[in-house]
């Protein structure tokens, strides 16, 4: 899948460096929930169970080909 420079240069922070691929790719083609903002990005999330059970968010540009961003989102209530 591609991604944005943003996603290349925020990835490389210590609290995204644990982030696995494997991990982007699960939510990214079996998200639990996603939502559409108004931007047309799309959010998706899927709790990952080798991470305690946190959820993380993959943000997609318009059109789901390009991953903008993906973090743990700590706030997400499904």
């Amino acid at each position: 899948m591609k991604v944005t420079e943003y996603f290349r240069v925020a990835s490389l922070r210590p609290d995204r460096a644990l982030i696995r691929s494997e991990w982007i790719n699960q939510v990214c083609n079996n998200p639990e929930h996603q939502r559409l903002q108004s931007d047309g990005r799309i959010r998706r999330w899927a709790r990952i169970a080798q991470a305690d059970g946190r959820w993380l968010r993959v943000v997609l540009l318009l059109g789901g080909q390009t991953i903008h961003n993906a973090f743990f989102d700590r706030r997400f209530k499904p």
